[in-house]
């Protein structure tokens, strides 16, 4: 059943492919370029422009960057349909439940080999090695009710849990595996209530004192601008959301030196910087593409990284 309902996913995305120009192409792709996929989200936008910026440092050659992709499901299938052949940006946990259909892997290492392999099997893609952080999802409180009660992890709420109100995320309600469900199991206490809401609205719901807990990622530069702290994970509900760049093995053919270039990249955003460069665009209102030059230009496009060819194989 996994597998009919990953090809009617496909099958249906390849549909809306062929059927309409993808945002960002300006009237097609050029299959002897380099094409990248962003995103709708602040960070994916960022890192295809890191990506972009990378590849034009190091390539003669004017890159493409799509953004505007709202899916994992359409990034995927753009490096599938051949509209693109890199994607800026994908998260581990989102496609080995997502794009492969298997069962969550709370183990970093075993998730990040196990796509790819998967990638390289199925699709004939590289999955590169992550970029140093992981967007995950988050259980987060003000610093004030951090200092009153003491709280470092989840498993901390325990004995205050009665009395609080969370803000989620709706889709997180329904989820399995790492869902609303799953979380009680996995905990085995719940929360007074449970408010769902889009995710773009939780920090301000608790920076508003309307919600006790909220449920949101743990790279949004909205937990600097609130001064937020991010509770442990200490039972491991969620799996890993490492970041990587993807790419076809078509391209890395067509253009042996972007092999390199893209692992130049490995290990050198952590957790906290990610948050403050999405602070600067969304708190500060810098172009995405500013904050990816800028971070860029700081280092130098990573002149002196050594890199293992073969990296994420």
């Amino acid at each position: 059943m996994k597998k009919i309902n990953q090809i009617v996913v496909l099958l249906l995305a390849t549909v809306f492919l062929s059927s309409c120009s993808l945002p960002g192409l300006g009237g097609g792709f050029d299959e002897e370029g380099i094409t990248i996929t962003g995103g709708t989200t602040t960070e994916q936008q960022i890192l295809g422009f890191i990506v972009e910026g990378m590849v034009e440092h190091y390539i003669d050659i004017d890159a493409q960057l799509i953004n505007n992709l709202g899916s994992s499901t359409l990034n995927h299938q753009a490096l599938v349909g051949g509209d693109a052949n890199v994607s800026g940006v994908r998260y581990t946990g989102t496609d080995l439940t997502g794009v492969l259909q298997q069962e969550p892997i709370t183990d970093p290492a075993k998730a990040y080999q196990t796509v790819v392999n998967g990638f390289k099997d199925e699709f004939d893609q590289k999955w590169f090695p992550s970029y140093g952080f992981a967007n995950t999802y988050s259980f987060m409180v003000t610093q004030e009710l951090a200092e009153e009660y003491d709280l470092q992890t989840v498993s901390d709420l325990k004995d205050i849990i009665s009395e609080l109100k969370l803000g989620a995320d709706t889709s997180w309600m329904e989820r399995e595996g790492d869902g609303y469900d799953a979380f009680v199991e996995t905990y085995g206490f719940d929360f007074k209530r449970v408010y769902p809401m889009q995710i773009g609205l939780v920090y301000d719901a608790l920076a508003a004192g309307k919600m006790d807990v909220v449920l949101g990622y743990s790279t949004d530069g909205r937990i600097s601008s609130y001064d937020l702290v991010v509770l442990e994970d200490d039972k491991h509900l969620f799996p890993p959301y490492d970041a990587s760049p993807v790419t076809t093995y078509q391209v890395l053919k067509d253009y042996p030196e972007l092999n390199e270039v893209l692992l130049k990249l490995a290990g050198t955003i952590t957790t906290e910087k990610m948050q403050e460069m999405n602070y600067e665009a969304d708190n500060n209102l810098l172009e995405p593409k500013k904050v990816a030059t800028d971070f860029l230009e700081e280092n130098n496009y990573f002149e002196e990284n050594e890199t293992n060819t073969k990296g994420g194989e």
